[in-house]
């Protein structure tokens, strides 16, 4: 009997496969309009304008007054879901009362699991601006705008208010950057470090604290932050428009980038309504009005749960939200290097043609499905770009977007083929031996949580069932286990040795990151055990190789790391990441020199810019100051290398820094324009400007920039064109001059 069922079940998969791909192959888009209505639509009328491939639809979650102007969620053990507010963003075109401590993170519950919340607290009120939640056991970590602490939040009587509050991580500097660009995510990955989406930091939890790693390069992603079954990260950058970035190693190995890592098709947007309140205007937009590229790219995730076509599963999903849209991208490992190409031809995986839908999020759920935050919100883009007589600006006026406020919507994606899973999670309240069996779940939501939760507890009960899981367990499930050891400070050289001999290459990959432990030790044993992959059949395993022992000192390290660069000759990414390893080495050295040439106090201004110049400029104009080049996107922005502005007359740039700049360069458009930074404190643009003309990455030597001169400047620099001057008005230098005739002299 059984040797009729297997068969037959066999053609039912390959049937059912064949007939999902048959009909997404059938989807194709429908245009509706280059003039949409700017009119909010109820939670239902809404529901009716998207449009997905066959078999998908768009179920409500949650809507206001539940939520109002939600940007990201997250769900704790228990299943609960925590929503951050924005509730002061851009309320109108002048940002007004925009840092009012007035935003919130809610608690919402599905308490009769119909798969619809409908009861809601307020966790946390009378808050700036937050920017990232991430549930840690019973505890909540949050940041807020313009500060740089890490906060931790309980409710201790079980009301759903949070009533203790404690620091998780102090940093007392206050984060002058603009709101679109300070950290923007938290995500605990597989190898149990916290990320940020931006900055050169990342996070251990331990003890109730967070203890702060620095990382080789600042990592310059925006909104969002995700990563795959087997602990890639994956960063968006939402102002250069770049959809994909820093994909192709770990932070801790620096910033590597390759212009082809995702396709040319990948850039480009196929919205189902016009776009014309679009950043970039006319230039930005097609004939029909819709968005051409990414312009906000932001909240970007893996699609890793169960109820869903496994043809999902590992695939990248990037929302839009000024287009409306959220792209769906296959993720191919060539070699080792990661190439993004789009799943659909000349239409998008999802598109609304309601004009208010604001996709900002995405997720995979505890219930195996994919998730949208929805803002609902007319202004979409930051208040340095939507001045009075900017094309933003007008637009506002014109269709009255500053009238939709308020609103905000979280969706579920579901698929006819699939039942959502009802199990509601109750990790909080169970033993470390019952979640033992979640790190072998299909979806990644509760496999992560699961070892989240072991780690936390710091519960060494669980140590030899998760040994025995290393060696008995599904390749993911392994790789679980070996990480949840690591992160108990429970692995030892035998299990670390079953695992880098696991038949599963992605095991082994793991079980060499994981090693590193041993490495930072110059551990002999484990080294000579690594020494026995650097003929291993899959690349990823020797690139991870290559990266893990780089750094060591260890004689035999270094003879592993030479011999995989001489075998591995046509590897690009192997011999790119090692070449750009060896470069940041030399150019630290170099950097070092040319700051010892300068005072104490010149060195200290130009350290501070190079910081923040990393943390916000380098966006568009590149970390090594020669533009952002990736697919065949337009460069955001000019490079600043030899450039004449950066290191000729002071008035001039540090005007421009003031005043913005739009219009041509040098007789060459960029799409974006340089906003205004005269909200910036003197001594930041003084530290930002000293530092761009006194790097040698940039091969720039000039001299210094006080925060006295910028003041200076400032004083007489007070008709400011709306929306940034262009070269010509500019003058080189000469604007205002007149007001100050002894600048010259003082020179």
């Amino acid at each position: 009997m059984r040797g009729t069922i297997l068969p037959l079940l066999v053609l039912l998969v390959l049937f059912s496969c064949k007939q999902e791909s048959e009909d997404e192959s059938t989807y194709t888009r429908k245009f509706i309009t280059t003039n949409p209505d700017p009119k909010p639509l109820s939670p239902k009328e809404s529901l009716t304008k998207f449009q997905l491939p066959p078999g998908y639809r768009i179920e409500l979650v949650a809507s206001e007054p539940l939520v109002q102007e939600p940007v990201a969620i997250a769900w704790d053990g228990n299943g609960v879901m925590y929503v951050v507010q924005m509730n002061t963003y851009m309320k109108d075109a002048n940002a007004t009362e925009e840092y009012e401590p007035t935003s919130r993170i809610m608690r919402l519950e599905d308490t009769d699991n119909d798969a619809r919340m409908d009861k809601v607290s307020i966790f946390i009120d009378s808050l700036v601006l937050p920017r990232t939640v991430l549930p840690v056991g019973d505890e909540v970590l949050v940041t807020v705008t313009n500060t740089q602490h890490v906060w931790s939040y309980k409710d201790t009587n079980g009301d759903g208010v949070a009533d203790e509050k404690r620091i998780v991580f102090k940093n007392p500097a206050i984060d002058s950057r603009n709101l679109e660009h300070q950290n923007g995510g938290f995500y605990w990955n597989l190898d149990n470090w916290i990320y940020p989406s931006r900055d050169n930091l990342r996070y251990k939890y331990k003890n109730g604290k967070l203890l702060a790693d620095t990382l080789v390069d600042n990592m310059i992603g925006q909104w969002g932050l995700t990563a795959d079954n087997y602990g890639k990260l994956f960063y968006s950058e939402a102002g250069p428009g770049l959809p994909a970035v820093q994909i192709q190693q770990m932070p801790a190995y620096g910033s590597l980038n390759f212009r082809d890592q995702y396709t040319e098709d990948f850039t480009l947007l196929w919205p189902v309504i016009g776009n014309v309140d679009a950043q970039g205007g006319h230039r930005a937009l097609r004939e029909d009005s819709t968005l051409i590229r990414f312009t906000s790219g932001a909240g970007q995730s893996i699609f890793r749960g169960d109820r869903l076509p496994q043809n999902m599963v590992g695939d990248y999903f990037i929302p839009e939200p000024v287009g409306r849209v959220i792209k769906r991208g296959k993720v191919i490992n060539r070699n080792g290097k990661i190439v993004i190409e789009p799943a659909y031809k000349e239409v998008d995986w999802l598109a609304s043609a309601d004009m208010n839908f604001r996709p900002i999020n995405t997720y995979t759920g505890p219930d195996g499905c994919f998730y949208i935050v929805d803002m609902y919100h007319g202004i979409i883009q930051e208040g340095e770009w939507t001045p009075p007589e900017s094309y933003l600006g007008k637009k506002i006026v014109e269709l009255g977007l500053d009238k939709n406020k308020g609103m905000g919507r979280i969706y579920r994606v579901v698929h006819k083929n699939f039942k959502p899973d009802r199990t509601k999670p109750n990790m909080l309240n169970q033993p470390a031996s019952e979640l033992v069996q979640y790190l072998s779940h299909p979806n990644g939501w509760w496999r992560d949580m699961a070892q989240q939760t072991i780690i936390v507890r710091n519960d060494k009960s669980v140590v030899p069932a998760l040994k025995q899981l290393v060696s008995t367990g599904s390749p993911l499930a392994r790789i679980h286990a070996l990480w949840t050891l690591e992160g108990l400070e429970a692995l030892d050289k035998e299990t670390l040795t079953l695992a880098l001999h696991d038949a599963d290459a992605l095991v082994r990959k793991s079980a060499v990151w994981a090693s590193e432990l041993f490495i930072q030790q110059n551990d002999s044993e484990v080294i000579s055990q690594l020494a026995q992959l650097t003929t291993d059949s899959s690349a990823d395993v020797r690139i991870q190789l290559m990266l893990s022992l780089r750094s060591s000192n260890h004689a035999q390290a270094q003879d592993i790391v030479k011999e995989l660069l001489q075998a591995n000759p046509k590897n690009e990414l192997m011999q790119f990441s090692y070449k750009a390893f060896e470069e940041a080495k030399v150019r630290a050295d170099a950097e070092l020199a040319l700051l010892k040439n300068l005072s104490p106090a010149d060195r200290e201004l130009v350290s501070k810019g190079a910081v923040r110049y990393k943390q916000f400029c380098s966006n568009c104009h590149g970390m090594n100051g020669k533009g952002v080049l990736m697919g065949n996107d337009p460069m955001p922005a000019p490079p600043l290398v030899g450039s004449p502005r950066v290191t000729g007359d002071k008035i001039a740039i540090i005007q421009l820094m003031l005043m913005g700049l739009q219009g041509p360069v040098d007789g060459k458009e960029y799409p974006n324009i340089m906003p205004p930074m005269h909200g910036s404190s003197d001594e930041y643009l003084a530290s930002v400007l000293s530092y761009i003309r006194n790097s040698n990455d940039l091969g720039n030597k000039a001299s210094v920039i006080t925060e006295a001169e910028v003041k200076e400047v400032r004083s007489f620099t007070k008709h400011m064109p709306p929306g940034g001057t262009t070269l010509r008005s500019l003058e080189i230098g000469k604007l205002g001059r007149a007001e100050n005739k002894n600048w010259d002299a003082k020179r």
